[in-house]
């Protein structure tokens, strides 16, 4: 099993030079991937700025968007361009991973409506593939990805979702949960890319939070409660989730790796460099 980390851009007080600074740390410390989540409404860096950034730091590891909320960008010609440069920076490194995405402020903040946001996914799925390959609905939009096309990753639980990885993902992404429940997804998602004829074998990842140290734990659930404080009662699941320990850790990613993950996405609850080196003293032995 792979072994990714995420860059945190969503950290309140993250400064710049640290998240380049982690960009190298993370590529240093050998970790696969290093992945971003996404918001429009908090106080967080922009997703694709950031791996723009990373890719001008790095030279090896993947980067990746796990999870990108696309939908809410009311341009698919402009996102299309945007990704594409990302990958043409990174020499081909670029990973996007989507989903439709829960938080209607920042659907409200772009004009685009949010109840449809499922049904926009999937057409801005099949556009950007038309985009990447100088076919949009105005051709020419470049530049053209390094390897032709963008390998695309889909996350979300629901039926929707897990078709919706099926027909346009390599693969899919757990948004969450633990390492006991995930073989029956894993399953599920498997069964519904045989259904809709795919023969190729799905990529399975999943993202937990992580934050070794003393007293990094509280710290961690207060930022996690304020991220995901839209989601009500399920914040204080995430918040009293997050891996504090290295014991905690280990076993998370034995865990996950039993049950059939390809890729586990640890993501730091703190913009501290030092904590890629505790993280891959467990994770990367």
């Amino acid at each position: 099993m792979d072994i990714g980390v995420g860059l945190p851009t969503t950290v309140p007080g993250a400064d710049g030079r640290q998240l380049v600074e982690f960009a190298r740390r993370a590529e240093h410390n050998g970790f696969h991937t290093l992945a971003v989540i996404d918001r429009l409404v908090y106080d967080s860096y922009d997703s694709i700025v950031a791996l723009a950034a990373a890719a001008a730091a790095t030279e090896r590891i993947t980067l990746a968007t796990t999870i990108l909320l696309a939908g809410y960008r009311p341009s698919v010609a402009e996102l299309g361009k945007q990704l594409a440069s990302v990958d043409r920076l990174s020499g081909g490194r670029l990973v996007v991973g989507v989903a439709a995405g829960g938080r209607e402020d920042d659907f409200q903040a772009t004009g685009v409506p949010y109840h449809t946001r499922g049904r926009r996914l999937d057409q801005l799925l099949t556009e950007l593939q038309r985009v990447w390959a100088g076919q949009g609905e105005v051709p020419g939009i470049g530049p053209r990805p390094v390897n032709g096309q963008i390998p695309v990753w889909v996350g979300g639980h629901s039926p929707a979702a897990l078709s919706r990885a099926a027909r346009h993902g390599i693969g899919w992404i757990s948004p969450g949960g633990s390492a006991a429940a995930y073989p029956e997804l894993v399953a599920k998602a498997k069964a519904v890319f045989a259904e809709e004829g795919r023969t190729d074998v799905p990529r399975m990842a999943a993202m937990t939070y992580v934050a070794l140290g003393d007293d990094r734990g509280q710290r961690a659930a207060q930022y996690l409660l304020d991220y995901y404080s839209y989601l009500g009662p399920k914040a204080q699941f995430l918040a009293g989730a997050v891996i504090a320990d290295e014991a905690r850790l280990r076993g998370t990613i034995d865990g996950y790796a039993a049950a059939g993950c390809d890729e586990l996405l640890l993501f730091p609850c703190t913009a501290d460099v030092g904590q890629l080196d505790l993280i891959a003293k467990v994770a990367l032995p």
